[in-house]
């Protein structure tokens, strides 16, 4: 019950719709291959026998209602018929599994953008315990898995309708065989359930486990691809690539071998069942069981059309419990309450206010301990400190990313929360210490998902000193970047990080040690850039070098969780 809970927690209201249209339609289904199996025997019959076609009563009243001249027409027209029926019921199963492959197979794209939409308004704090691959692998493979188990769970609904029928049928012939093939099949199912569908559940579990582990070790191996050069050393990292590798390869095997194991069985029980029923009748009967042919036929009729149906329905079992952890996971991973802010509007003329904040990420650990500040617009303000003194801490509240635990933010008098978080991000142009660049154009890194606008991105680009040089050695804003930014050096990175930063129009520009990387030379060159294009922005910086701070009004220092004004660091002492 717990399954379908999570399940039905994941569908929207118009895929229960579907679903339940899914249902109505595999009884029809069902109907139709009772049908099949039914009445092919009653047509070899009469075939074989004429005299049956009058002595039946309702093949006598067909012959009488359209009038046949003779029984050869009519065995004719009702082969025909039939004919027509087996196209038309595999006409009506193409079409019945064209639904189910929309239904389960479309879910993917549904559930994929729900997750890419959870993780993209998930808050910051919520994303930094999140790990990269771990999210990458749900919405890559997780979200495709969770469509298999959607598949094995429509093909049992729709299979358990044609084995009620058939069984319907069987039991009208002859219950007391029906009934003893019944518990044997049942006595049977519980064995394969027991041991088989229990083995293929603990190989689900661990295919889980090695794929977490085969994406984390490709994320971290590519992300530090130079350092994994320099090493010389790729053994151990390939070792442990291997070990998972190979654990989620052994859990796919073990799942597609064990997965063929009730078709086979349920086969060789079907024979042993048909050939259990005429060592029956012959001691029984003590003769030869001419006589019941027809029983034998509709039997075997019966058991040829029910096998396939008990193994999709044990297969369908059995790949939901491969899959399980992934529905888990994603049920998990849509729990997440996205963030949800107005779009009050908030302006930034004067004063952005600190009011005794104070800060933690884990319970009786203090990050920022009641912090007052005050930040004029159009000041150029450092932030200095030691490694884990708070400083990026600090920033990230400031810019709204974290939320404080007490204390208040106000920008012009106006409290920094809910209604107004929105519009005041957008007031802020963020430069990190690490520059991202992903695989495209100059001018798509610059726009980063926002409409492209190719004179505003040369302006930017131009504010930043990079336009010339694009345009002289390379394509200009079409240049190609490389993954990561390969192509381009590390002082040419930061500068298309300025103009990203600047895309926006922003009143407020973050640097949080953006050029740390950078030689001397090159960072002088890019602050000197910086502070004119901040004229009349306010400047926010988080450095170590008092060469990137010199054009600071004020600098902060941070020291034991506490803010100390230090405006003597601008004239040259260490800090």
């Amino acid at each position: 019950m717990h399954f379908f809970t999570k399940l039905f927690s994941i569908l929207t209201r118009h895929d229960k719709k579907f679903l339940l249209f899914l249902v109505f339609i595999s009884i029809l289904i069902s109907f139709v291959e009772m049908i099949g199996v039914t009445a092919i025997l009653p047509f070899i019959t009469m075939a074989s026998n004429f005299a049956t076609i009058h002595t039946n009563p309702y093949s006598e009243y067909t012959y009488q209602l359209f009038a046949f001249h003779n029984d050869i027409d009519f065995i004719i027209a009702v082969g025909s018929a039939l004919l027509l029926f087996y196209f038309l019921r595999s006409l009506l199963n193409l079409g019945y599994f064209y639904l189910l492959a929309k239904f389960s197979k479309g879910r993917y794209h549904l559930i994929a953008y729900r997750l890419f939409e959870n993780y993209l308004g998930m808050s910051y704090r919520a994303f930094t315990g999140k790990n990269s691959a771990q999210l990458s692998k749900t919405i890559i493979n997780e979200a495709q898995n969770m469509t298999l188990l959607i598949s094995g769970l429509l093909l049992m609904l729709s299979e358990i309708f044609i084995v009620i029928f058939i069984y319907a049928v069987m039991l009208a012939i002859n219950w007391k065989i029906t009934l003893l093939i019944s518990i044997i099949l049942i006595v049977n199912a519980l064995l394969l359930v027991t041991t088989v569908s229990r083995a293929i559940k603990t190989s689900g579990v661990r295919r889980e486990e090695h794929q977490k582990k085969f994406y984390e070790i490709i994320q971290s191996s590519l992300g530090n691809f130079k350092l994994m050069k320099l090493s010389s050393n790729t053994q151990p990292i390939l070792a442990r690539f291997a070990d998972a590798s190979s654990g989620y390869a052994s859990a796919n095997i073990r799942n597609e071998t064990l997965i063929h194991f009730p078709r086979l069985f349920l086969e060789a029980l079907g024979f042993g069942i048909v050939i259990f029923m005429v060592i029956y009748l012959v001691y029984k009967y003590q003769n030869d069981i001419s006589g019941a042919m027809a029983l034998i036929s509709m039997f075997v009729l019966g058991l040829y059309r029910l096998m396939p149906s008990a193994n999709r329905i044990l297969s369908g079992y059995n790949q939901i419990l491969f899959y399980k952890s992934s529905l888990d996971i994603i049920h998990n991973d849509l729990m997440y309450d996205p963030e949800n802010f107005g779009n009050e509007p908030i302006s930034f003329e004067h004063i952005l206010q600190l009011n005794h904040i104070n800060f933690e990420y884990d319970e009786a650990k203090p990050i920022l301990r009641d912090i007052t500040l005050t930040i004029r617009h159009g000041e150029k303000i450092a932030f200095i400190g030691e490694s884990g003194s708070g400083k990026s801490t600090l920033i990230d509240l400031l810019i709204g990313l974290y939320r404080p635990k007490t204390g208040t933010i106000t920008v012009d008098g106006v409290m920094l929360d809910e209604r107004t978080i929105k519009a005041w991000r957008t007031k802020i142009g963020y430069i990190p210490q690490t520059i991202y660049l992903f695989d495209g154009t100059v001018a798509q890194n610059v726009a980063f998902g926002q409409p492209l606008n190719e004179a505003k991105i040369k302006h930017v680009l131009r504010q930043a000193n990079i336009l010339e040089f694009l345009e002289s050695d390379h394509e200009g804003i079409h240049t190609m970047v490389g993954d990561g930014g390969i192509k381009l050096s590390g002082g040419q990175r930061q500068r298309i990080a300025i103009a990203r930063a600047l895309y926006g129009d922003p009143e407020i520009l973050v640097l949080d040690e953006a050029t740390s990387a950078l030689d001397t030379d090159t960072e002088a060159k890019i602050m000197e850039e910086i502070y004119k294009i901040c004229a009349n922005k306010t400047l926010i910086i988080i450095a170590h070098r008092l060469t990137t701070i010199e054009g600071c009004e004020t600098v902060y220092k941070l020291e034991e969780n506490q803010i100390i004004k230090n405006s003597e660091h601008i004239k040259g002492k260490t800090p």
